[in-house]
């Protein structure tokens, strides 16, 4: 891309975050207005995913001629979309796991259970604030705005300020620590890369709804700091900060780095198929465009359309006998004159005596 066109993508970089800004204050504001107590978050979340999804696609329609700006922001419905959202779960669901393990294994998590018929119905209104949450972080993270930065630098520098976009957004979070930034900032590179890999969201959309979930939701952990998604299931965790993450919940401590780094490995080699099928750099044209179905048809027609012949040249040839040297000699040609074929002297063969 020319500088100019790697400016002029920044430019619509710095408008994305503008709006995410704008949208997210709007958003609260609505919800503040249509709902209350517990439907409060979920319209909150769900106003904010209708702000950025249709702003986002008015700009890659306007600024990129995107004719398809849903499906180029990373939501195309294609075949086996599906399996790539449930391999993001199960990656999520796993890494979780393997993060919860040691807090359980030292015998640090105090579980409070809460039975009522109401709290078990929180259980579904609290999925699905999560699910449209992480899809609204997705689209703002690892959507529109992020490929525009790719457009501006290169897949790398721009998976690194994304991520550390990310991380910062959430130093806002209670109890958010330095340890807990780090860790916002590996995650932002992992879900950096299910995107790449996959040049859709589903499979990031996967992993971040699952693994906050199951932090949430089946283990009663706090999420990122927030500990309003444990209706059922509340856990306290107690021993180092480095194994439980402190009031942040298992995305401050040490083991949830680690598990991180190693999760990015293993979507990389779980997403190698999907990779070459999606993720192939595209064939930009260049020189002087050739319609080569055009030549090959005018080719093909002047083959097989009718063929007049070209009209013979008849030369008639005449002789006149002359026995005299000076006369042959007068009648032989000049080097580069033509000689027409009537006057044009005869060899006769030698008479017998």
């Amino acid at each position: 891309m020319t500088f100019a066109a790697r400016l002029r993508a920044f430019a619509w970089f710095i408008v994305a975050v503008v709006y995410f800004i704008l949208a997210r204050s709007l958003a609260e504001h609505a919800a503040l207005g249509l709902a209350s107590g517990d439907w409060l978050e979920l319209a909150n979340r769900t106003i904010l995913l209708f702000l950025l999804v249709v702003g986002y696609a008015g700009m890659g329609y306007a600024g990129q001629h995107q004719r398809e700006p849903l499906k180029a922001m990373g939501l195309a419905r294609r075949p086996g979309w599906g399996k790539e959202f449930a391999l993001g779960s199960a990656l999520g669901w796993g890494g979780m796991v393997a993060c919860v393990l040691p807090i359980a294994l030292t015998g640090g998590l105090v579980v409070t259970l809460y039975t009522t018929q109401r709290q078990f119905g929180l259980i579904f209104l609290d999925l699905a604030v999560l699910a449209i949450a992480a899809l609204a972080e997705e689209v703002a993270f690892r959507g529109y705005p992020f490929q525009r930065l790719i457009d501006a630098t290169n897949p790398v520098i721009a998976t690194i300020a994304i991520s550390l976009l990310f991380g910062f957004i959430h130093l806002g979070n209670p109890g958010a620590t330095l340890a807990s930034t780090i860790v916002t900032i590996f995650a932002g590179w992992l879900l950096s890369i299910a995107y790449l890999r996959t040049r859709a969201l589903w499979m990031a959309w996967g992993f971040h709804f699952t693994w906050n979930a199951t932090m949430g939701v089946l283990f009663g952990l706090p999420i990122s700091g927030i500990t309003n998604f444990s209706p059922v299931i509340a856990s306290n965790s107690v021993g180092p900060l480095w194994i439980t993450g402190g009031d942040y919940g298992p995305e401050g401590s040490l083991v949830c780095a680690i598990v991180i780094l190693v999760l990015i490995f293993v979507l990389i080699s779980a997403t190698r198929d999907l990779k070459y099928r999606y993720a192939q750099p595209v064939i930009v044209p260049g020189g002087i465009p050739v319609d080569i179905d055009a030549i090959s048809r005018r080719q093909h027609e002047a083959a097989i359309g009718p063929q007049t012949p070209a009209a013979p040249q008849i030369v008639q040839i005449s002789g006149v006998q002359s026995n005299s040297r000076e006369e042959v000699a007068a009648s032989a040609p000049i080097e580069g004159e033509v000689i027409p074929a009537s006057k044009a002297p005869v060899e006769t063969p030698p008479q017998e005596s």
